[in-house]
């Protein structure tokens, strides 16, 4: 049985995300944790605090809470009726990161699921922050929904990569779960830059091959383009609806130079995408 954690802000991007989550693995054993945090940045808004203690507003919020966690329960059951499928609601005064990271410990968490939002320029320090603080905080498998976004089966699903991921990593056996699940091919997508592999990532590439034997996985490679260009074109031509990519840790001066990958792609995806963890975080 798997168990996936589902928080929730209560927000149309969330309930999209939740609905997403039970369609993507309607078929397979699941145990959904569905989590809402407050805190006192939560509670405290409005000049409440003139008028009940502090106390007062927590027992409020809690109540608030679990009168939404279980509609949103109930109508999972009403609309999806899945033997297949257990939900548990879960309201905690914490800040979310801490509260996540509790739940994934105590409950043998497997994968979190959470909606995203997109966004440009300045706004993209504002708009989707806890998904994308998740994804650096938790260092834990993280699929980002984009908001609004329509369930479709995974038909093709595209994972970019420089072949520099520890073979170790544990958590690339979801990518073959995931494809097995729905009969999806795998797109494997190198970018070429007038560099050869080296011997170790030309393993890695062996590895992959070997790993994903008993599916459909096809390799690709583009020359001369940027990265976020090389998977908006693969994309396209391959019909592309389920993203995989490796998050690496980049050092200082990376982050100061470029902005990492893995942000612009949370923040500017069209279809959902899957972060893995680096084995070396």
């Amino acid at each position: 049985m798997k168990h996936i954690l589902l928080p929730t802000d209560f927000s149309e991007n969330a309930y999209n995300a939740i609905y997403y989550a039970v369609q993507l693995y309607k078929d397979v054993p699941c145990r959904f944790y569905i989590l809402h945090t407050y805190n006192p940045i939560n509670i405290s808004t409005g000049g409440m605090l003139d008028t009940y203690a502090t106390p007062d507003l927590q027992n409020i919020e809690k109540q608030t809470a679990e009168r939404k966690l279980k509609e949103i329960e109930d109508s999972l059951y009403d609309e999806f009726n899945n033997t297949n499928h257990t939900f548990i609601t879960m309201a905690s005064f914490n800040l979310l990161i801490a509260e996540m990271k509790i739940v994934i410990k105590e409950n043998d968490i497997d994968l979190v699921i959470m909606g995203t939002k997109g966004a440009t320029g300045a706004k993209e320090i504002f708009i989707g922050t806890n998904t994308m603080y998740a994804i650096k905080k938790l260092r834990f498998p993280v699929i980002a929904v984009p908001s609004g976004y329509t369930y479709e089966q995974p038909s093709d699903v595209l994972l970019p990569t420089d072949y520099k991921f520890s073979k170790s990593n544990k958590y690339i056996s979801l990518i073959r779960e995931l494809c097995e699940v729905h009969t999806a091919k795998l797109h494997i997508l190198n970018v070429y830059n007038h560099s050869a592999l080296k011997e170790k990532q030309q393993e890695t590439e062996s590895f992959l091959d070997a790993f994903f034997a008993d599916i459909v996985c096809l390799f690709h490679l583009a020359e001369e383009q940027e990265l976020i260009k090389a998977i908006e074109t693969s994309e396209k031509k391959y019909k592309i609806n389920f993203l995989v990519m490796i998050h690496n840790k980049h050092n200082f001066f990376e982050n100061l130079l470029f902005k990492p990958i893995i942000d612009q792609m949370v923040y500017h995806t069209n279809v959902p995408f899957l972060v893995i963890p680096s084995e070396a975080q």
